[in-house]
């Protein structure tokens, strides 16, 4: 073969590449939808990819960019991806027309990844069945029933506080709080012991940190699993489970057993699932494998430890940056012990109107997901639009963008509770905060979320002021290897002891 035919070869091979890279980017432009260029291979994510910014931070600069649009059309890799910007629209995709949005569009791999058949990503012929069994475990009632489990495990970080106030050295406050989530959720939801805060090696803490740590594995194994799916899920087959993944289904497996063995009942989340495993009939043809039900137990785990412990940090932050809004909580914080004679209980948590104030305002500035995705079932047509999409379209909801948003919140970046009195929130529409979604998918723990981060709040500033140090993170800057919402470099603060 001669140079020409090497070089046309090559030439046709790039050509080929260069059009398979690029053979989905007319499909915005023909809908009429704006939107920035895309790049061959990379689309809209070059920088997302690289880490230099979070997807949070690069959706809020494209909704800022096309402001006056109510949609814009962006692409990952090639894969078209809808960013709505519209509220009405907004609400449509979660509520109204949530029957053609039911899916996250997340997959599930049951080789590679047994432990991403949960809730949050499962489609929707095993989400729902398994959502209705699940959410029994959410009530309000039994959150009652969990209230002194929660506040024990708030007092065991009291205590535990007390060494680090001892020392007089900066607190990585994610870390700690993240040991006291971990305990409420080892208590309250499968009755095992965690000791995250008593025992430096706890094993659940180990496991949490890895599963949410933006290790280069880990990064590259979402890059695999976002890029080549099918590869990835291949790859289950010939390389062993992770560590995180043996250890919860052995966890799990081993609980539900031994509560068997002995005719253990706490009617807890375990139970629940020991329930489901002896009738699947009652969720119709659904295999109830070990690593289905695991994945339950798992994202129940991970997802209420990593973002309440993520917002306790955050409140945490802003009241160290503003002192006169910590001493007010802290003065609601001791009327409510001094009424209550000590003793608060669920009922009085939820009668601290300034505290909630100040946890919402914590979920506005920092929704631990930055953005919502949905995916249509069927082709579908945006109201008031000419904008139709076919089945299977992506949809994201940028979240962080419309927290951060001056039309919906005015001067956004500041630290406000006062946006959340009753007049205030009744005068929005209801789609600017969304911290934990909304519609028939919103988040199932959110209210188990909000009690264990609120009573967590309410033992700390009873008992510590918190203060910012020479490692505290001045500006907050949004880590871009992170899953969640979280700041560069750690939350360091300092704790001092109320006498």
């Amino acid at each position: 073969m001669g140079p020409f035919e090497i070089l046309c070869g090559t030439a046709a091979v790039i050509l080929a590449l260069y059009y398979f890279f690029t053979s989905t980017f007319n499909f915005w432009v023909s809908r009429g939808v704006s939107g920035p260029r895309p790049i061959p291979a990379l689309g809209n994510f070059k920088d997302v990819m690289l880490n230099n910014i979070s997807v949070g931070d690069y959706l809020a600069e494209i909704y800022e960019k096309y402001k006056d649009e109510p949609m814009i059309g962006i692409f990952a890799r090639k894969t078209p991806v809808l960013v709505l910007k519209d509220l009405d629209l907004i609400k449509d995709v979660l509520i109204k027309d949530f029957s053609v949005f039911a899916s996250r569009g997340m997959p599930t791999f049951e080789k590679a990844e047994p432990l991403s058949q949960h809730l949050f990503s499962l489609e929707p012929k095993r989400w729902r069945p398994l959502r209705i069994k699940l959410s029994p475990v959410f009530t309000s009632g039994k959150l009652r029933e969990m209230f002194s489990l929660i506040s024990e495990c708030a007092d065991n970080l009291v205590q535990y506080m007390e060494k680090l106030a001892d020392k007089q050295e900066p607190v990585e406050c994610r870390e700690l709080t993240a040991k006291y989530t971990t305990d409420v959720i080892g208590s309250c939801a499968f009755g095992i012991e965690m000791n995250a805060l008593s025992n430096e090696d706890s094993e659940f803490r180990k496991m949490g940190r890895k599963a949410f740590t933006p290790t280069w594995i880990a990064l590259l194994r979402i890059r695999l699993r976002q890029m080549f799916p099918w590869l990835y899920e291949i790859s289950g087959y010939i390389l062993p489970q992770t560590e995180t993944t043996k250890f919860f289904i052995k966890v799990i497996v081993e609980t539900m057993e031994y509560r068997e063995t002995n005719n253990i009942t706490r009617n807890d989340f375990i139970d629940m699932l020991r329930e489901l495993k002896k009738n699947p009939d009652k969720l119709g043809n659904i295999d109830m494998t070990d690593s289905l039900l695991t994945s339950q137990a798992f994202v129940f785990f991970g997802a209420g430890f990593e973002t309440s412990s993520t917002t306790i940090s955050n409140a945490l932050y802003e009241l160290a940056l503003h002192k006169n809004i910590q001493d007010k909580l802290r003065e609601e914080i001791d009327k409510a012990y001094e009424k209550h004679s000590g003793d608060l209980k669920y009922e009085n948590i939820k009668e601290m109107n300034y505290l909630d104030r100040v946890f919402k305002e914590t979920l506005r500035k920092y929704p631990p997901a930055t953005f919502l995705m949905r995916e249509s079932t069927s082709n579908y047509t945006f109201d008031g639009t000419k904008v139709s999409v076919p089945k299977n379209q992506i949809v994201w909801i940028p979240i962080y963008a419309i927290h951060r948003d001056p039309h919906n919140y005015p001067k956004p970046d500041e630290f406000d509770p006062e946006r959340f009195t009753e007049e205030a929130e009744q005068s929005r529409h209801p789609m600017v905060y969304l911290p934990f979604g909304d519609g028939p998918r919103k988040c199932i723990g959110a209210r188990f979320a909000i009690y264990q981060t609120k009573l967590g709040l309410v033992k700390i500033l009873q008992n510590y002021r918190i203060e910012t140090c020479e490692k505290t993170p001045i500006p907050y800057v949004n880590d871009p290897r992170s899953f969640l919402l979280t700041p560069k470099g750690g939350m360091h603060l300092k704790i001092r002891k109320i006498n």
